[in-house]
């Protein structure tokens, strides 16, 4: 029956989406420190750029200059500042960033969903993705968030593996630095189409374009 077939499909979908992995998803956090030089060190400087806290060269080499961005994080975010990356600072970190290969997939989201919509539109698809990472009752990683069962339509329906434009990179990377066009929206979906009762029992934010945004 069609309805077994689509649960076997987003089955597949998460299993695939789990050996995608990166073990920076999947390890136990690695201590980083003056001197560190390795590839979550690189990670590391990825995150904080991205975060705008670190405006040198990715060398993957923990240096004066990585430290005065690691503490500057750590005081924006309530952490002792002390340049050293334990557990705390990695996973507060982890909460509000993605890696390379996880923007890859928030892009890829981004296009899937929302190819046809305006700019603030494209953003306002990457922040909902942001806003679930941060968020309690979601996966912790983007991986998660975006292949967590019937969670986005063009997973299930296969539209989620073309290849992103420029346009859906730069919305994705603007919804990382912190642009939330939704004001905290944890669901989006198109009025026209919609047929689940459950999402329009949430408390409507904005609609963007063809999208009502909800929390």
């Amino acid at each position: 029956m069609w309805w077994m077939k689509k649960k076997l499909t987003t089955l597949l979908l998460a299993i695939l989406a789990i050996a995608i992995l990166t073990p920076n998803e999947a390890f136990a956090a690695t201590q980083l420190k003056q001197g560190s030089v390795n590839g979550d060190v690189w990670d590391l400087q990825y995150r904080l750029q991205m975060l705008g806290y670190y405006d040198e060269k990715l060398d993957g080499v923990y240096g004066s200059d990585t430290i005065h961005a690691v503490k500057q994080f750590q005081r924006n975010y309530g952490l002792p500042a002390d340049g050293v990356v334990g557990n705390n600072t990695w996973r507060t970190l982890k909460r509000v960033s993605v890696n390379q290969k996880e923007m890859q997939l928030l892009a890829q989201l981004v296009y899937a969903e929302a190819r046809g919509e305006t700019y603030e539109g494209q953003v306002a698809v990457a922040a909902v993705a942001m806003n679930r990472l941060r968020a309690s009752d979601f996966p912790n990683t983007i991986n998660g968030v975006i292949f967590e069962p019937y969670a986005f339509t063009a997973v299930d329906d296969g539209q989620f593996w073309m290849t992103p434009n420029k346009t859906a990179y730069r919305a994705a990377w603007d919804a990382v630095r912190g642009w939330d066009p939704t004001n905290g929206a944890l669901y989006y979906f198109n009025p026209d189409t919609a047929t689940s009762d459950w999402i329009w029992s949430r408390p409507q934010i904005k609609q963007i374009g063809k999208h009502i945004f909800a929390r």
